[in-house]
């Protein structure tokens, strides 16, 4: 393991990252928008199951494999790629929300989300993006000795360490969506963010699609 000062670079390193935008911060705020903070929580937790697959599969030299062969990132690339071009036509061509006063007529509630198609969105979303995990095999080796005696044993604690950081971000995500969403003037305008998310997805995955292998 890295020395308590490179430790917490790698924390602060891993928690800058984790602020970054990107499909995975999209998709918690849209669950939250759509139906409230338990649904971007939800997400957040498949989001950092994904991540745990990352995690084990390079360190077992999977994500390896995907960083040295073209055809096996090709493929997952384009997994992934055709996941968010789906999720974001799915958006566009939602259906509008309900108004502002039917929904208080509700007691307030937001419309209720299927749980566990959430968590499975969010796990699908980061686990069919084979630049996760050629981000980890770029990234946490830069915090692990050369001399290390167990590598591999060194590699999952680091990982495990970020995805537990990243928790707390992505958690974060989902309760300033959800809080946004209370708001009258989100709800009204709930279809047009609708739109704009569907359109960030199609974009996600065009560039998703249009990648190349960021180790090569």
């Amino acid at each position: 393991m890295p020395d308590a000062q490179q430790l917490l670079l790698f924390m602060a390193a891993g928690l800058l990252l984790n602020l970054t935008p990107g499909p995975d911060v999209l998709y918690i705020v849209t669950q939250s928008l759509r139906s409230g903070a338990r649904a971007g929580m939800v997400a957040a937790l498949g989001i950092n199951a994904g991540c745990l697959v990352h995690i084990v599969a390079a360190a077992l030299g999977v994500g390896a494999l995907l960083a040295a062969s073209a055809t096996a990132f090709t493929l997952l690339k384009w997994a992934g790629a055709a996941y968010l071009l789906w999720m974001g036509v799915r958006l566009l061509l939602a259906r509008a929300p309900r108004q502002v006063a039917d929904l208080r007529a509700l007691a307030g509630a937001q419309p209720r989300a299927d749980l566990w198609a959430v968590f499975r969105g969010g796990f699908l979303t980061n686990v069919l993006n084979p630049k996760v995990a050629v981000f980890f095999l770029a990234f946490v080796p830069q915090f692990i000795a050369p001399e290390a005696a167990h590598p591999a044993r060194a590699f999952l604690l680091l990982g495990a360490l970020f995805n537990v950081n990243s928790v707390a971000v992505n958690v974060g995500w989902a309760l300033a969506a959800a809080w946004m969403a209370r708001h009258d003037a989100v709800q009204r305008g709930m279809q047009g963010l609708d739109r704009i998310a569907g359109a960030m997805f199609i974009v996600f995955g065009a560039r998703l699609a249009l990648a190349d292998n960021p180790s090569r």
